[in-house]
């Protein structure tokens, strides 16, 4: 089986161009490819983790991938799956995310010479012209066909603004430029990006007469869909320090019973034949199968010992004995010689408002050392802290918080 026959096998494509063609190309190793990351934030989250999976079993077959970072791009922000305007980014803190992303991406891809390559679309897109690229590139466009794409539906009724209007030029120009200067000759993208990745494709033909293909990945449906890498208490980051170890294994041990064969086939590198069989499991078989899940994530992201240490903890906290070595921590900060819990909860992230925290502890959704918390007034004393109280949210959230 050709790598193209694997990546159906495991569902992750959901639209293509020239299916024959591609085929062909990705099966022989002669797919120089590009998936596109905006340095949106200081971190990679669970969001991009299938275009890095993905990026690594194409290299792994033999193909050249080309990881764009959107330094360029980044100034704009693109508006698919938005229903408001990005934040506006300061040029430095757009440059000081794109070196996050590249030590980051050093874990999956292998880079070097004859392998995979790392540009920034700052490099061009801010040199450009207006006025030349109007007359190049923005001759090439239908407004009537832009206006259709479904990366702008959902700004049309609240406002679609000029600067977002231009990011589907903007990443096409991006697929010419990889073409023409690094014989980039595939995309990949989630399926919201469609009609971008067209209008890429499209301005090479008309430029060019060349052909150059794309290709969409499904996004995860169900809990884990548009919403991959959201928790109750924000995303779910690849960066440790913005989301433990712990917390990242715990993620994948709780997803719901009708994802966790879909995220191991689509996540995982383990053998199709393995997770074929693993799709006959049921009831208590499932929270196997997820424990197999959130090792193998966790061992892709943060190696085999830590993935080991988070499972071990996880284990030992939900067989009732409360070990906090591999505990997800806070250090509280606090003036007096107390401090409300539901200050403690909101430090440690564990709610996002006051109000999350008076409905979750009048639900008896938080316990402090086993013992179950239904006043919203409790307070826990300076000694307590000096310790460490053991908080339990709900019945799969542990968190440890000390002064």
């Amino acid at each position: 089986m050709g790598i193209f026959e694997e990546l159906q096998q495991r569902q992750l494509i959901a639209q293509i161009t020239n299916e024959k063609e591609v085929k062909e190309l990705i099966n022989s190793g002669n797919a120089r490819f590009y998936i596109g990351f905006d340095p949106t934030a200081d971190s990679l989250h669970v969001g991009h983790f299938m275009a890095l999976c993905l990026m690594k079993r194409l290299q792994m077959a033999g193909n050249k991938p080309i990881v764009l970072i959107g330094g360029g791009t980044g100034h704009v922000g693109d508006p698919s799956g938005r229903s408001d305007m990005r934040s506006m980014m300061t040029k430095k803190t757009i440059e000081h995310n794109c070196e996050c992303f590249k030590k980051q991406m050093e874990r999956f891809i292998e880079f070097g010479e004859d392998k995979a390559i790392m540009v920034n679309n700052a490099d061009w897109l801010l040199k450009l012209n207006y006025v030349e690229l109007l007359r190049e590139i923005g001759a090439c466009f239908s407004v009537n066909n832009m206006l259709r794409a479904e990366c702008y539906k959902q700004r049309m009724e609240k406002g679609l603004s000029f600067l977002e209007f231009n990011y589907m030029i903007m990443q096409a120009y991006d697929f010419y430029y990889l073409n023409e200067h690094y014989n980039c000759n595939l995309q990949f993208g989630g399926d919201d990006q469609w009609s971008n990745m067209l209008a890429g494709s499209d301005l090479i033909r008309k430029k060019t007469g060349r052909d150059a293909h794309s290709m969409t990945i499904t996004l995860l449906l169900n809990s884990q869909g548009k919403k991959m890498g959201k928790t109750a208490s924000g995303a779910v980051w690849l960066d440790k320090n913005k989301t433990s170890v712990y917390d990242f294994y715990q993620y994948w041990r709780n997803v719901e019973d009708d994802d966790v064969l879909k995220c191991i086939r689509m996540l995982t590198f383990l053998p199709l034949d393995e997770i074929e069989e693993m799709s006959l499991w049921q009831g208590a078989q499932l929270n196997k199968a997820k424990e197999i899940l959130a090792f193998e994530l966790t061992s892709l992201v943060h190696g085999e010992d830590e993935a080991r240490k988070a499972q071990e903890a996880a284990k030992a906290l939900f067989a009732g004995g409360l070990d906090d070595s591999n505990m997800p921590t806070t250090k509280i900060t606090m003036e007096n010689e107390d401090i409300l819990l539901s200050d403690i909860l909101l430090q440690c992230k564990l709610c996002e408002s006051k109000g999350e925290v008076k409905r979750l502890i009048q639900q008896g959704g938080i316990s402090v050392d086993e013992e179950k918390i239904s006043d919203i007034n409790h307070k826990i004393t300076k000694e307590q802290l000096k310790k460490g109280i053991k908080i339990k949210k709900g019945k799969k959230i542990f968190h440890k918080a000390i002064i």
